[in-house]
């Protein structure tokens, strides 16, 4: 059994490493760079943005299928 248990502050520190690459990512291919391939890209990196925080802060698996 693979037990993933961290402390408060290290799951903090992933969540502000998230948000800090999501930023970069919105500002280069995102909404904010200007340009059409925005909206899909942003739509997208949106979704996995989501995904990830879901998985840090439930600290689920989305790849293990059982």
């Amino acid at each position: 059994m693979n037990n993933r248990n961290q402390g408060c502050l290290a799951g903090f520190f992933e969540l502000f490493l998230l948000d800090r690459l999501f930023k970069w990512l919105q500002k280069t291919f995102g909404y904010q760079s200007g340009s059409c391939l925005g909206c899909g890209c942003g739509t997208i990196l949106l979704v996995l943005f989501i995904m990830i925080a879901i998985s840090i802060i439930f600290r689920t698996n989305w790849f293990r299928l059982f």
